[in-house]
């Protein structure tokens, strides 16, 4: 089949949709098909076989500059002078506009391609895609209400709510388009029942295919010596449902015990954040290194100097980090948060679990593994072998293949009951 896979942020270091897309184009190549990426900037990274096509955005949100002001000769479109729009008045414009970009390109090339995904965009003018007679399928993740929902309950100031409701101004639209694609894809249990409760759309549209690692990539490195009391997590400090404050509150805690237990967070450090004010406050300077835009071999090699890996989340619809540190066969801690018992094992002996945020259980838990190597060890090898037969890419890749087909055979049906000249 040849397949456009949408996404509107592209690069696997900005979210788990870059990833997502990285690795399930990698392996539909493989099974024979021809995938085209249309992405946004920040750009994709993708492997030898996979076709791209750039659907360049203002990219407001940028490095070193967010919430930039553009130059008057960057405006070519009236899609531009949205995207504008929208961000100044304090709203997050990237799904709209990119949806409405990418129907342009793709109503010019109809005839090129048999089938459309979009990952987790659910903009507008993916209605005007299916009008336009291509069968289109849709990804979601988990539905954004959570991220808004834990974002609000964190938020410090009436003024900081405000504006997070505006920022996520744009859910309201993904419902409504949500509703009318006939099939969504998405991770887990746990993500379905949150997409049908927050975002009404009906449980036959969708089918769970739990997305994978690149096992042979984050595998066990033996030759790597583990640190001792090294922790490691990817998490952000900027994102409360994250749960990086309340690892950094349990890590103070373990190190009444456990002194030279240190965090090594794969995230970016902002100075104003709660975290960065928790790490001074509890006197964590030379105890938190955090490490940004690193490499895949980097990761591996982190996951395997780490004692224990944690997923602090306070809610999760997959958790890419959770099936990368159990291939890697690095013991993990997590939180019942969301999907994430589903993904480590609600029985305890591929993770532990722990209640989200609760600093005091993240601290037993973590301490039980740094002071018990057998226990690490256990946890590690079953991790990996979990990981091996149930989340896999190439799994993940046929299984969306076959939807691929159901779709397309959908909207051949539909046209078919459709009058001529209609």
């Amino acid at each position: 089949m040849r397949v456009a896979l949408l996404v509107y942020r592209g690069n696997p270091h900005s979210g788990g949709q870059g990833v997502y897309t990285r690795y399930l184009a990698r392996e539909l190549v493989g099974l024979g098909h021809r995938v085209t990426v249309f992405a946004g900037q920040p750009w994709p990274v993708l492997d030898e076989g996979v076709d791209f096509v750039a659907v360049p955005s203002l990219d407001l949100y940028r490095e070193p500059d967010p919430f930039r002001v553009p130059r008057p000769n960057e405006f070519k479109s009236l899609i531009d002078v949205a995207e504008f729009a929208v961000m100044c008045s304090a709203g997050f414009p990237e799904p709209l506009t990119f949806s409405l970009r990418v129907r342009k390109l793709l109503r010019e090339r109809r005839s090129d391609f048999d089938i459309v995904q979009d990952n987790q965009t659910f903009g507008r003018g993916l209605l005007g895609v299916m009008d336009d007679g291509l069968p289109l399928l849709g990804t979601c993740h988990h539905p954004v209400t959570v991220d808004r929902a834990l974002d609000i309950e964190h938020a410090a100031t009436l003024r900081k709510r405000i504006a997070l409701r505006r920022w996520y101004g744009f859910i309201g639209m993904q419902k409504k388009v949500a509703r009318r694609i006939p099939r969504i894809l998405t991770v887990s249990s746990s993500s379905k029942a949150d997409i049908v409760d927050q975002f009404g759309v009906a449980p036959e549209q969708l089918e769970i295919v739990p997305i994978g690692v690149d096992h042979t990539h984050f595998r066990p490195r033996p030759e790597i010596a583990r640190v001792p009391g090294r922790i490691m997590t990817t998490a952000s400090a900027d994102v409360p449902f994250k749960g990086l404050l309340p690892l950094v509150e349990a890590l103070a805690k373990l190190r009444t015990e456990i002194p030279h237990a240190h965090l090594v967070v794969v995230g970016k450090l902002r100075p104003e954040s709660p975290v960065a004010a928790a790490i001074r406050r509890l006197g964590l300077g030379g105890a938190v290194r955090f490490e940004s835009s690193i490499s895949d071999e980097r990761m591996v090699e982190l996951y395997a100097q780490a004692q224990v890996a944690v997923v602090p989340s306070l809610y999760e619809g997959f958790s890419l980090p959770a099936v990368e540190a159990q291939a890697c066969a690095t013991a993990l801690v997590a939180t019942t948060g969301g999907a994430l018992p589903e993904v480590v094992g609600e029985d305890g002996g591929s993770g532990l679990l722990v209640p989200p945020g609760d600093p005091d259980a993240l601290a037993v838990a973590i301490g039980r593994v740094l002071a018990d190597p057998t226990l690490a060890s256990r946890l590690g090898a079953n991790g990996r072998r979990r990981v091996l037969e149930r989340f896999t890419w190439g799994a993940c890749a046929r299984t969306t293949a076959e939807h691929y087909r159901w779709t397309i055979d959908h909207f051949a049906g539909l046209r078919s009951t459709v009058p001529a000249g209609a």
